[in-house]
């Protein structure tokens, strides 16, 4: 995973951003994975990856929703932006998802642009 061009939170001028993502089974949270976090940057590159468990049967009611968030150590972490990536997804993030089954236990890449989540 990377990003590029991220909105700086921090004064600055900078962000110390991470990568959260939620696994949900019908609007229910089942288990969430983070990335390290990378300071003063608003390009990171993460050089991991994260698999969940998602039975064929729960396929078509399972999305990921992932979001990059602002790390902070005195006050909340601020959500810079983030995607739906599943079966109810926009048109961008529904290629993406479907590109995902139709390859299952393979890494399937694509850029998506972030969008406003609070």
């Amino acid at each position: 995973m990377k990003c590029e061009n991220l909105a700086p939170k921090d004064i600055t001028g900078k962000s110390d951003p991470y990568v959260k993502i939620w696994q949900i089974c019908k609007d229910k949270r089942i288990e969430k994975k983070k990335t390290c976090i990378k300071y003063a940057t608003l390009n990171p590159v993460y050089n991991e990856s994260f698999m969940f468990a998602v039975s064929l049967e729960k396929i078509r009611d399972m999305c990921f929703y992932i979001s990059v968030v602002d790390h902070d150590h005195l006050s909340k972490n601020d959500i810079i932006g983030g995607i739906l990536l599943g079966p109810k997804s926009s048109p961008t993030e529904m290629a993406h998802w479907n590109e995902m089954l139709n390859k299952p236990r393979t890494p399937v890449a694509q850029w998506h642009l972030l969008k406003d989540m609070s």
